[in-house]
């Protein structure tokens, strides 16, 4: 094959290997992408392999993201979790749950794995959410005599869910990236009335597969406290405690609870798009926050400042990733591309897994906007023109990615857990800690490769 690769092809090939190498060294990701995309469209059109009027979609491409209703989630989403994190809800959150379960063995991991899965409506950013988890939750596992390996562990698991539990903006994206891959998949295989593809489904094919990963997170923590009972002791409760809890799982547990479900069903139920559903969502943290008096000017300041920042970060990947990948196909990397997947042993499926052992080592170095934005609108097109089902494949991506984040030595939700944790915990602790959930996170990615309709029967019974 590299025989036939004409200039364009190693041009594209050339780019893409720029693109990493750029990274590597610390650039970041926005200006690496728009920046090496400029350099060999130069490059392209210097070897006559590249039209430079290619680069006029650009302004026409960055408009449409301007415009994109669906992409307005995004910030709400984000600010709902700011708020929630901010006021101290989320912390309320644990602190109940845990003296709910915290009687029995192994009760307080029991609730941080609940409460992230209740705040997967958070940021959706590895590194945020593990912090913001890690600060609330490990120090009362520690104080409460948890083994550090198993406390580290049960946080970083719990804090990547909020990537495959919706709503999610991981999820946002990967869906508007591969609504747009199957419509055009399906032009040049000559359907041209596609059933199209929406967020909304990726949300309800996400939602069976993210509770198999709890249910999974879950069994393990009650096999441990069978086991290992040392090391998930009971959370002793006073009198006191035990009197005023029923109050405050009325106050603190069911609100962000009917919040959730709110926001969630009324996407499942087809009452709301994600975008009418997140400004129902963030107005809801708001006067969450208000009701418990902890709405303040400063809260809401320090909230759409962090806001602000998260979400310019993310679509400024958006704007160079829309460079890279305009580019890239003007070189001819797409057709590269779907030769050599069609060339891969195993069809269809063993493209598939050449796609996601790719990305799963690209989360090593990478965040997860980072490797949706650059590889999704590559990949996504070839593996549904190969037949894959686009929902099934959205959630592989993000479940594969959540298993990468986890991996020793260089899971990304591992380094920020270091970052936090205090000196008396070893890296090796949180590296050993990590292990078992890894085991569990490729458990669940081989149950949904090997049973597609656990992502796919919940879209068709809800919106088909």
């Amino acid at each position: 094959m590299l025989a036939t690769l004409t200039a364009g092809d190693w041009l594209g090939l050339g780019l893409f290997a720029a693109v990493l190498a750029t990274l590597a060294t610390g650039y970041p990701i926005a200006v690496s992408l728009a920046g090496c995309s400029m350099i060999f469209a130069g490059l392209g059109w210097l070897f006559g392999v590249f039209d430079l009027a290619i680069l006029f979609a650009l302004p026409n491409r960055y408009l449409g993201t301007m415009q994109s209703e669906m992409l307005v989630a995004v910030p709400l989403f984000v600010f709902m979790g700011f708020v929630l994190e901010r006021s101290g809800i989320a912390e309320a959150l644990l602190t109940t749950m845990g003296q709910l379960f915290g009687k029995l063995r192994g009760g307080l991991g029991i609730s941080v794995v609940l409460v992230g899965a209740l705040l997967a409506a958070s940021t959706g950013v590895v590194g945020a959410t593990v912090v913001t988890m890690g600060l609330i939750s490990l120090p009362a596992m520690m104080r409460a005599g948890y083994d550090a390996k198993l406390s580290t562990g049960v946080i970083c698991a719990s804090s990547t869910l909020a990537q495959i539990i919706p709503p999610s903006t991981v999820l946002i994206f990967i869906g508007d990236i591969l609504g747009a891959a199957n419509q055009a998949a399906q032009m040049e295989l000559g359907n041209f009335a596609p059933d199209a593809v929406s967020v909304g489904d990726l949300f309800a094919g996400a939602l069976i597969p993210g509770l198999i990963l709890v249910g999974l997170y879950l069994v393990y923590l009650i096999a441990m406290a069978i086991l290992k009972p040392a090391s998930c002791p009971a959370v002793p409760m006073t009198p006191a405690e035990r009197a005023a809890l029923g109050r405050r799982v009325l106050w603190s547990l069911l609100p962000p609870l009917i919040l959730v479900v709110a926001v969630l069903g009324s996407i499942l139920g087809g009452l709301a798009t994600p975008t009418e559903s997140s400004s129902v969502g963030a107005l809801g943290a708001v006067l969450l926050a208000a009701a418990r008096r902890r709405l303040t000017l400063d809260l809401l300041r320090q909230a759409s400042f962090s806001t602000m920042t998260t979400a310019s970060m993310i679509f400024l990947i958006v704007l160079g990733a829309s460079a890279f990948s305009l580019v890239f196909r003007g070189l001819g990397g797409d057709h590269l591309v779907e030769q050599g997947l069609r060339q891969m042993p195993g069809g269809a499926f063993g493209a598939m897994v050449v796609v996601m052992a790719v990305m799963f080592a690209l989360g090593f170095f990478l965040d997860t906007f980072e490797i949706i934005l650059i590889m999704v609108p590559i990949c996504g097109p070839v593996l549904i023109k190969l037949g894959l089902d686009p929902v099934w494949l959205g959630v592989m991506i993000g479940m594969n990615l959540q298993t990468s984040f986890l991996t020793p030595p260089f899971g990304f939700t591992l380094f920020y857990m270091r970052g936090i944790a205090p000196a008396s915990v070893a890296t090796r602790d949180i590296w050993l800690g990590a292990l078992p959930f890894v085991a569990l996170q490729a458990a669940g990615l081989a149950l949904l490769a090997l049973f597609p309709a656990a992502a796919t029967w919940l879209p068709a019974q809800l919106f088909n």
